[in-house]
């Protein structure tokens, strides 16, 4: 790969996620602030994400592979996505505002996979290439929620103008971008929703850990959905840009998981990251700004940990488990089930959850992260009792 498209596809990884974690991360908060949304509605703008996640697929594999380069409908969606991000940025009202980021969501999510289909085309050595390109997506979240965090936008609709306009320039350099000419042949939508999949059903350990991780989303909606706001309640300063200690620490320990994945096994990796999970919101529950601020930094930083040895660990579980022949199928149904399905229900009862423990013009965030915390336990004690695998995963 040349070092100017490598170059070129790290921008645009860097840009691709600056725009993501620009408005999403603070979303609640400003929607507590400007629309006064309930929970519940904030939890139903959040499942905008995730119902885009299930449809997304049948759009890339039905239409996007057949007809159109992938540079060039990525270009279109982001500058639409644009015009999106600026007139949910004007919207007073909650059930306008759920329609618009629906709406950008359904543009947003498909180029998630168009970038990656842009990266993966340009490169000779795919394993050893696409983490280094990919790692400035991660650097582009972090710097985003820096930038909001310093200049104190948290609550503003300026957080919209700034993915609006990162978006704008992301979907002019894409029609710049190395050419990924569309593949030709349609998928069906039993392809392009994974369902060949289905076979790995007929592995007990495989059935066990699905059904964990579709489970394991509930949590990790209530972190995603209402972390920002629960801090910015509890009156810390610079919310979003210290959350970023949560992708710093996502970045280094990502890095350990080849190894750990080889010497302790893939059921340890996974116990380890829904143990961080309970550990995660046990801090958050008792942790305050006065005497224990501590435990807010370190449910924070167990974001590495949580997301990267349950979630990452298990799309190489998935890979390892599904072989040459339907690994594709088998990424695309593992992320229907988890950014799709089970972040859909976890939006959803995250925000009743925060609305039934409303107090006055607060929370009671105590009892609210002690409900997560109890579902993470019980997907643990669950994955302990039946989870098996005798033997030695297959190397591909």
């Amino acid at each position: 790969m040349k070092m100017k498209t490598g170059v070129q596809l790290a921008f645009m990884m860097f840009v691709e996620y600056f725009i993501w974690c620009s408005w999403y991360v603070t979303m609640a908060t400003y929607m507590g602030e400007h629309l006064h949304s309930s929970g519940i509605q904030i939890g139903a703008a959040y499942s905008a994400l995730a119902i885009a996640t299930m449809i997304s697929p049948f759009f890339i594999g039905m239409v996007a592979d057949r007809y159109f380069s992938a540079e060039r409908i990525m270009g279109v969606m982001h500058l639409l996505g644009a015009v999106l991000l600026f007139v949910a940025s004007t919207i007073k009202g909650n059930s306008a505002f759920y329609w618009i980021i629906l709406l950008y969501s359904l543009l947003y999510m498909p180029t998630i996979a168009l970038s990656n289909s842009v990266a993966f085309h340009q490169m000779s050595d795919p394993g050893k290439q696409f983490p280094w390109i990919r790692v400035f997506g991660t650097i582009g979240w972090i710097v985003a929620g820096l930038l909001v965090g310093y200049l104190g936008w948290e609550k503003s609709n300026a957080t919209f103008h700034l993915a609006a306009g990162a978006s704008l320039v992301l979907g002019i350099a894409s029609f710049f971008l190395p050419n990924t000419p569309p593949k030709g042949v349609a998928a069906d939508a039993s392809s392009s929703l994974g369902t060949q999949a289905f076979v790995l059903f007929k592995n007990r350990p495989y059935l066990i850990f699905f059904i964990a991780a579709i489970l394991v989303c509930i949590p990790l909606s209530f972190y995603y959905g209402f972390a920002n706001s629960f801090l910015n309640e509890l009156g810390m300063k610079n919310a979003a840009g210290k959350m970023i200690m949560g992708q710093i620490s996502e970045g280094l320990f990502i890095v350990a998981i080849p190894f750990l994945f080889n010497s302790i096994g893939v059921k340890k990796m996974l116990l380890l990251g829904m143990t961080a999970w309970i550990l995660r919101y046990i801090c958050f529950a008792y942790g305050n700004i006065e005497t224990s601020s501590w435990m807010l930094y370190a449910g924070i930083i167990l974001h590495g940990v949580c997301y990267d040895f349950f979630f990452v660990t298990g799309y190489m579980y998935t890979e390892k488990k599904a072989g040459q022949q339907i690994k594709n199928a088998a990424q695309g149904l593992f992320t229907f089930a988890t950014y799709g399905l089970g972040m859909f229900i976890g939006t959803w009862f995250s925000g009743y959850i925060v609305d039934g423990y409303a107090a006055g013009t607060g929370h009671d965030w105590k009892d609210i992260w002690l409900v997560p915390a109890y579902i993470a336990a019980g997907v643990l004690i669950y994955f302990i009792l039946f989870f098996r695998e005798k033997k030695q995963l297959p190397n591909n």
